[in-house]
């Protein structure tokens, strides 16, 4: 097969040759070369470890194609790992009663992209590790510079190692969101907005330049809730007390590897050849020019995906006789229409789950939601076809790191609700946002003049500002929307109408908070839902699940590669920090296609270290 793919590739190059030139000729051998050189499934020594290698990107959908990883190869530098949630915590879950596997080696620092490595994530991958631990196989950590996400995982092993020249990075939370309106005001582009609820703040980016008092509390809020769970979590693993680590980190004394050391937040300073050393000892290879018995967690959850799963695995992804369960990865703004592979798009998603309930080996739908919401049209597209859903068989929600507003929209009729105590939820508002271009136009000599049948007819132009009659139609329908919202959530929850006005105002919740308040049923991890919606649809215990969307074959990486690849090599200097904000803000913009101009979003600039 190896042979016939670079024969084949061969070939693609010499005709890329001739008819586009080199340049995407060398993007064909970077891709091929990926393509032929990619591990394959390791057998497992016995006595080996498992080397977990913190470096990837972790998302909840199957990890599709990425423009970023083609980049890095062309730039020199490494592209981090792409790992998929369910695989890893099933991986774990497989460690824990594999005989080959001695322990777990935990290596390295996360890099987070887009919504992935969130830490509702890593709470449920966290708990999959103490199975390992509680299983009695050993889990040493070596570090350098570790982060939250970093040490909240490491903190589970029995041995964590430092580089004696590393240090903790772990000061707390921060969310630090820049805004736009000095920037439109400059340049003459108009915003105008209606919205209901005095916590939606997703407007304020292009609408102030600062936090507005009411979205402050709720960033408050929501950072001392991440923060104090988190913190509590790894406090209470080195057996210290949560008010004594805040008490150091606060100081300034918990930062460099001594203090680090000498507080107990590691066990001992070593470099990493001698951490290796240890890891070589305990697999009987000590002294030897050999490494370590290993198999890294990317091969072994190829390994494991091949077979059936034991008797304390999460179930693979194949048919099955009695049934299937469906798994919906909502991951990503929800947009109108089609949207990109990035985005949860209305349309695309509706047409997935009414195949899903058509189709008569599925017997229960689970909905991973990890969405700060979006168009309030596609959300409620996506919402119409789970409810139908609901009638034939069971529908249950696992919220990942963010589940608010539309993402909470297509949550709420869900028979149970599972989230994590860091999930980000809640959200309930709307809001519609309208930008006009008039003085920008008019400052470069360009004017408009209209032609129309109705007074209402031009009401969308971006080409000048609406009138007070228009936004009080646009006011009408953010508020009859909003109406709809309170009344999905009351009737989905069980909640009386004015309790849930009391709770909503576009007002962003922990999953603890939002477990108190009744938003969701169980703090829980999609291992959590999957387990409780087979059971809710009688299925045995070797049922299979079906994942949407699923992961892409060679040809269809290669088809979107020619239409949309495009190579960016960045520095990491302040530049390209404020590009990449800057990149950011346009594919937020992007995201608002709704037809209306009314979202269901939380706020957009929620960026949390």
């Amino acid at each position: 097969m190896k042979t016939f793919f670079a024969s084949l590739l061969g070939t693609l190059a010499a005709i890329l040759l001739i008819t586009f030139g080199g340049g995407l000729v060398l993007f064909f051998f970077i891709l091929g070369a990926a393509a032929l050189n990619e591990p394959e499934s390791a057998s497992v020594p016995s006595g080996s470890y498992l080397v977990f290698d913190l470096r990837a990107n972790i998302t909840d959908a199957p990890a599709q194609f990425d423009d970023s990883a083609l980049s890095a190869a062309l730039g020199g530098f490494e592209s981090p790992a792409q790992l998929q949630h369910r695989l890893v915590t099933r991986a774990l879950h497989e460690v824990a009663h594999d005989d080959r596997i001695k322990g777990v080696v935990i290596k390295g620092s996360f890099t987070p992209g887009g919504f992935g490595t969130s830490y509702a994530s890593l709470a449920e991958i966290r708990r999959a590790l103490l199975v390992v631990k509680d299983a009695g196989k050993p889990i040493h950590a070596y570090l350098e510079y570790p982060d939250l996400r970093d040490y909240y995982i490491a903190s589970v092993a029995d041995d964590i190692a430092l580089d004696p020249n590393g240090g903790l990075l772990m000061p707390g939370l921060a969310s630090q969101p820049m805004f736009y309106a000095g920037l439109f005001e400059k340049y003459g582009i108009g915003v105008q907005t209606a919205r209901v609820g005095k916590f939606k703040s997703a407007i304020e980016p292009y609408t102030r330049g600062d936090l507005s008092p009411e979205n402050r509390e709720q960033l408050q809020q929501i950072l001392d809730d991440l923060w104090f769970n988190m913190r509590d979590t790894v406090a209470r693993a080195r057996d210290i007390e949560p008010e004594d680590l805040q008490s150091l980190l606060d100081s300034g004394e918990g930062y460099l590897a001594d203090d680090v050391l000498a507080e107990g937040l590691v066990d001992r300073l070593v470099y990493l050849d001698e951490f290796l050393e240890d890891i070589k000892k305990a697999t009987g290879r000590g002294g030897s020019s050999e490494a370590f018995k290993q198999v890294g967690l990317d091969q072994y959850i190829r390994q494991i995906s091949q077979v059936s799963p034991g008797a304390e695995a999460e179930p693979a992804t194949d048919g099955s006789e009695n049934g299937r369960v469906a798994v919906v990865y909502a991951e990503g703004a929800i947009v109108n229409g089609e949207g990109q592979f990035s985005d949860v798009g209305g349309a695309r998603f509706g047409r997935a789950i009414r195949k899903l309930r058509q189709d008569p080996d599925i017997k229960a739908i689970v909905l991973r939601v990890n969405s700060p919401g979006g168009s309030a049209v596609a959300s409620d597209q996506i919402l119409r076809e789970l409810s139908l859903a609901a009638e034939q068989m069971p529908v249950v929600v696992s919220m990942g790191g963010y589940a608010a507003s539309g993402g909470y929209w297509i949550s709420a009729k869900g028979a149970r609700i599972f989230a994590e105590s860091t999930t980000i939820t809640g959200s309930i508002g709307v809001y519609g946002m309208l930008i006009n271009v008039e003085e920008l136009a008019n400052d470069f000599g360009l004017t408009f003049d209209t032609v129309k049948t109705g007074t209402f007819a031009d009401s969308i132009s971006i080409a000048r500002p609406k009138t007070a009659a228009e936004m009080a139609l646009i006011q009408k329908s953010v508020s009859a929307i909003y109406d709809d919202f309170i009344e999905l959530v009351s009737t989905g929850r069980d909640i009386e109408e004015d309790r849930v006005r009391e709770i909503a105002e576009g007002r962003v919740w922990s999953g603890t908070s939002a477990l108190d308040l009744g938003l969701v049923d169980e703090i829980g991890g999609l291992s959590n839902a999957i387990a409780y919606a087979a059971e809710a649809a009688g299925l045995e215990r070797d049922f299979r699940l079906t994942e949407f969307p699923r992961k892409r074959d060679f040809a269809e990486v290669l088809s979107e590669a020619l239409n949309r690849f495009q190579v960016k090599v960045r520095g990491d200097g302040i530049a390209a920090q404020i590009e990449i904000r800057l990149e950011t803000a346009q594919t937020e913009l992007e995201a608002f296609n709704d037809p209306r101009g009314i979202y269901a979003r939380m706020p957009l600039e929620l960026v949390i270290p």
